[in-house]
């Protein structure tokens, strides 16, 4: 995977042949609610039972690859988010490259559910850098449901990312990937051996900790949470405290859910310090409303270039058979 390049044409013209044949964007989604529940579940392409490792390579066409995680809870009015982010797309991937944020950018999409309640709890694709990517967005289930207590299993899409995905970009370069999780509720108060076993099909036999998931995830990985204002826990003092407690400025709150793209995108750049908030609002304006990029410079107030904890590149280590969580 990680093969091609990014065609804008080819997704315009994508986008213009669903529309007139009236073919939904997320046409798995469609297809997957007109059968009974009981038979719900994420299409194979993106479904993380037995996956060993999700691999994020280099290659000739892309020699300094950088894996981006863009996870989605896709519970309730959540489900909104990945079609904001499909329509989006092309300008997500511009930015990055165009701009120069990174050489050689690949992404890999997926969904959060709830692991105590829904049918599909987990989906995770691959990493791309040519429209593949946005086929596999499209693949996402939006399910629409989750368990009403306030908690996803976010530590549940946190130890896939930590336990199965391989990156040239650590192993070759002792590089970190980005992760993304986009949600609006808390992780799960453990992150139960029980679904692990039944989602990702690991033999864990004792529940573990959310929080020491995320610190070993952070060894490999730059994590941040984004909170769009699409529900009424956006100004939840809770939902705030528990995510700073966890990633600290890295928890990202987004007054225009519409704007996720141009965050992603603007952290990025901060993040590799390419360029300044300043600079980033400035790129953000010349392919985006006025209004997007003013929600993402409130998102990144006091995240200006250099002020995202970045520690020194640590020795390249073999992957994921590295991480031990405890």
């Amino acid at each position: 995977m990680g093969h091609g390049k990014w065609d804008d044409n080819a997704y315009a013209a994508a986008r213009t042949f669903r529309a007139a044949k009236g073919i939904d964007d997320f046409g798995y989604t469609a297809a997957v609610r007109n059968r009974p529940r009981h038979e719900w579940r994420a299409d194979p392409s993106m479904d993380p039972k037995g996956v060993v490792a999700r691999e994020c390579r280099d290659s000739a066409e892309h020699a300094d690859s950088t894996p981006i995680a863009v996870l989605f809870d896709v519970t309730g009015s959540m489900g909104s988010v990945p079609k904001v982010m499909q329509r989006k797309l092309g300008k997500l991937h511009g930015l990055i490259q165009r701009k120069g944020y990174l050489a050689d950018p690949q992404l890999m999409f997926g969904g959060i559910g709830d692991a105590d309640s829904d049918r599909v709890p987990l989906q995770v694709g691959q990493f791309e850098s040519d429209n593949r990517m946005d086929e596999q967005l499209r693949t996402i289930f939006l399910e629409g449901n989750g368990g009403g207590q306030k908690s996803e299993s976010y530590e549940l899409a946190a130890y896939f990312v930590a336990r199965h995905v391989v990156t040239d970009a650590w192993r070759k370069r002792g590089r970190k990937g980005y992760l993304f999780l986009i949600g609006d509720e808390l992780n799960k108060p453990r992150l139960e051996a029980k679904h692990v076993r039944r989602v990702i099909g690991d033999d864990v036999r004792q529940d573990i900790d959310p929080v020491s998931v995320y610190r070993e995830l952070e060894r490999r990985w730059h994590v941040h949470f984004v909170l769009p204002n699409q529900s009424a826990y956006y100004n939840d003092p809770e939902i705030a405290d528990h995510w700073r407690g966890i990633l600290g400025q890295r928890f990202l709150k987004l007054d225009d859910p519409g704007a996720v793209c141009e965050l992603i995108a603007a952290t990025i750049g901060l993040e590799e310090r390419v360029v300044d908030l300043d600079q980033a609002m400035v790129d953000l304006a010349e392919v985006g409303s006025a209004a997007e990029s003013e929600s993402v410079g409130k998102a990144l107030v006091g995240v200006g270039a250099g002020t995202l904890a970045k520690s020194a590149a640590p020795p390249a280590l073999d992957g994921p058979d590295d991480v031990t969580l405890r």
